[in-house]
């Protein structure tokens, strides 16, 4: 056909003779073709209809419905963001731990957003560092202001406009780094439309400002949307039986099942915290109010009010996770779309504890006030009222303390009751009782091994029944319950715990000893601090009373110095056996492991044991097989949180 040749340095239209001219016709209409159907490139390529923030793999669980309705079903394009690759997780499919099992779940994920239809998947790289349930200590191991930058830069480069996310309120039970996702997410909305915020993007980078047009997160609280999961989608299925294939590559996380899950098919609710256009309560699709033009349209407020109104009263100080959360929600203007939190405060069985409280500011005219405080029969209040002066500005505060019952373990409220100004005033809190014990001095030390002696019968016994649950159902006390005994000689912590359980499952093999909570368990808790907001300063010892050789093996968990107790605690002594209804485990822990000053008497501690019992014969090697937990101080999400661990005084 003869040759011919395309020099890249001749305008088109520039006939080379060398080329016929029917292939030149040919060459030009191609080219006419493709710039009429140009694909996307540069800011373009980029753009981005919906944009999930989460924290790990598998976090877009309780989106992923949504996520396939707009990307499938609308055919939007949309992407998600999380904050790690879930390295710091357990692993039910292999023995993967630490950054190799973050390969593995980053590649479960993107198959899983494969089926949703999500196209594009970015990570900022924190680190999964350990379960917690605390959002300050995320915020600091992961470094607040940089972790920001890195979501701006991507909300300034994809431009969304929408994002979901996840609830940033510090519910129990709720990790912290979904806590941290939220709030990363709600701050980046602001934050990607101010020029003054992280500027190099702008002047170095070449990205513009942006503010996404609307902003959810998971859940209903007053405003939102609620997207239905079984309309029929183009290609015929549904969002629920897309969600459930595609949650089902997460198979490391123990997924594996969740195709045709029936709680798939639940409407998910979202609620509308940032918006651009008015919000409203009745939404069935996130896009209500779109699109709307320009880059940094003006947000529309959410509060009529500064959420003032929440302290217009008698108020206790709550939690300091719960008084830091409420002073950033009304920092944003979005205290009312906020979950509302009445004071849930621990108080420690037969002693007294100090409760703080504030009124309102009152100017020099204001009447002196008497605060006079009401519990349940049993309860005691000192004083039982406090005289408060004319004049209070708005930082005093006040204290009282309260002495629960020695064997307190019901919830109760504290109301207090006042009169400011010709009204009355009144305030209230939610008090949780926890355990308290002391831990005896013993000359000699009981030995570890060995079924039966003496030494262990002269230590104190305390009961785990089986309705202390803090999460799942036990059905009885041979299903699953227990006692355990603690003593110390000034060296070392010796702690025997028996538990009844008649399914007593050993599927953990030897080199799989992690995540103790998969399996038939004992985690012993140990906080010097004597009842923190998180465990990093802890010593949490989970026990497999036996692998699936037959030993007793160990790994601290989420605390201080996380891994193998050989290794990070290897003062740590462990023995095991089974019993006529279940097992028995006993260690001796040695007490600077856990923080524990030299001069130890006197030291007080938070302390707790919890047993994990799963009940399936037939489990897998290292399937999660948790189906309840007890606890001697329960609640939910008792683990991450030593705030409600029982107290003890080392004698």
């Amino acid at each position: 056909m003869g040759s011919f040749r395309i020099s890249r340095s001749e305008a088109p239209g520039h006939a080379d003779p060398m080329i016929p001219r029917g292939l030149m016709l040919l060459v030009l209409a191609m080219a006419w073709l493709g710039s009429a159907h140009a694909v996307d490139q540069g800011a373009a390529l980029m753009k981005t209809d919906l944009l999930g923030v989460f924290a790990h793999p598998d976090d877009e669980t309780g989106a992923a419905g949504t996520l396939a309705t707009y990307a499938l079903g609308h055919g939007l394009r949309v992407a998600n963001v999380y904050c790690t690759r879930g390295e710091g997780g357990g692993n039910m499919v292999g023995t993967q731990a630490g950054a190799a099992l973050g390969v593995l779940r980053e590649q479960e994920l993107r198959q899983c957003l494969g089926v949703l239809g999500v196209q594009q998947c970015y990570f900022l790289d924190r680190t999964d560092f350990a379960y917690t349930e605390s959002l300050s200590v995320t915020l600091e191991t992961w470094g607040h202001e940089e972790t920001l930058g890195r979501l701006v830069r991507l909300v300034r480069a994809l431009r969304p406009e929408v994002i979901v996310t996840m609830n940033p309120a510090p519910n129990p039970g709720q990790h912290g780094n979904h806590q941290a996702a939220g709030v990363l997410a709600i701050e980046a909305f602001e934050a990607a439309a101010d020029p003054g915020r992280f500027p190099e993007q702008l002047h170095a980078e070449g990205l513009s400002v942006w503010r996404p047009r609307k902003l959810y997160y998971g859940g209903p609280a007053g405003t939102g949307a609620v997207v239905d999961l079984t309309v029929p989608l183009p290609n015929g299925r549904t969002a629920a039986d897309i969600a459930g294939e595609a949650l089902a590559h997460h198979r490391s996380q123990g997924f594996g099942s969740f195709a045709n899950s029936p709680w798939l098919r639940r409407p998910q609710h979202w609620t509308l915290v940032q918006s651009v256009v008015p919000f409203a309560t009745d939404e069935t699709d996130l896009r209500r109010g779109l699109p709307v033009d320009g880059d940094t349209p003006a947000r529309i407020p959410s509060d009529p009010s500064d959420g003032s109104d929440l302290a217009d009263g008698i108020v206790f100080q709550p939690r300091p996770a719960v008084a830091w959360y409420e002073q950033w929600t009304r920092a944003r203007g979005i205290a009312s779309l906020s979950s509302r939190f009445a004071p849930d405060l621990p108080v420690a069985a037969g002693e007294a504890n100090v409760l703080t409280f504030s009124l309102p500011p009152s100017g020099d005219a204001a009447e002196r006030i008497r605060v006079t405080f009401n519990v349940p029969e049993g309860w005691r209040v000192e004083p039982p009222h406090v005289d408060l002066p004319a004049k209070r500005r708005a930082g005093d505060r006040w204290q009282v303390r309260v002495v629960p019952p020695a064997m307190a373990s019901e919830d109760v409220e504290i109301r207090a009751v006042g009169a400011s100004q010709g009204r009355e005033i009144r305030g209230s809190a939610r008090l949780h009782p926890v355990p308290t014990l002391r831990i005896p001095r013993i000359r000699r030390p009981p030995p570890i091994t060995g079924d039966e002696d003496a030494r262990w019968d002269t230590i104190p016994n305390h009961r785990i029944s089986e309705t202390q649950t803090w999460q799942g159902t036990v059905n009885g006390a041979s299903d699953l319950s227990g006692t355990f005994r603690v003593a110390h000689d000034g060296r070392f912590l010796y702690v025997e715990v028996r538990v009844q359980d008649d399914q007593v499952v050993s599927n953990i093999e030897s080199n799989d000893i992690r995540g103790h909570w998969r399996s038939d368990s004992v985690e012993l808790c140990l906080d010097p601090a004597g009842g923190a907001e998180h465990t990093l300063n802890a010593f949490k010892l989970g026990v497999f009373p036996f692998d699936r050789t037959g030993r007793v093996r160990a790994a601290r968990d989420a605390d201080a110095r996380p891994g193998l107790v050989e290794e990070t605690s290897p003062g740590t002594q462990l023995a095991s056996w089974r019993t006529a209804d279940g097992y028995a485990i006993r260690a001796s822990i040695p007490l600077s492991d856990a923080g524990i000053p030299r001069r130890v008497s006197g030291h007080r501690l938070a302390f707790n044991v919890l047993l994990y019992d799963g009940d399936k014969a037939d489990a897998a090697p290292g399937e999660n097989i948790n189906r309840s937990r007890l606890a001697w101080s329960p609640r939910p999400g008792v683990q991450g949180r030593p705030e409600d661990w029982g107290r003890a005084v080392l004698e």
